[in-house]
Parts: C-alpha cells; structure tokens; sequence
C-alpha cells in the first residue's frame, strides 16, 4: 500500500455526491489517473459501475 490507501476504505477526496475533489487536477495521483475505464466497469449505470469498483477493491484486499 506504498503512499495509497487499503482497499474498501473511501478515498479521502471522495465528494459528498462520489465525485473526486482532484479530478482534473495536477496533484490527483497517477494510478487514479491511469484508471481507463471499460464497457465493462461502466456497465449501463453509475450504480452498476460503483458495484463493479466494490467488487475490485475486495477483490485487491
């Protein structure tokens, strides 16, 4: 977990509405910003993608 966080616990700049506080931003880390999402992360709804981020976070535990 090398300067990142345990897998499960919300990220310190997750909004209130599950948007990131540095998306766009020049401090945003690279792994966050590395992330491309897929078809089939994204699915057909923010929720089925939440899910899908659960599933991956356990999964990483």
């Amino acid at each position: 977990m090398a300067g990142g966080k345990p897998a499960g616990i919300p990220c310190v700049q997750l909004l209130p509405d599950l948007r990131c506080a540095l998306f766009g931003q020049p401090s945003r880390p690279a792994v966050c910003a590395s992330l491309r999402p897929t078809e089939e992360m994204c699915g057909d709804s923010r929720e089925y993608a939440l899910r899908w981020l659960a599933a991956l976070e356990a999964d990483t535990r």
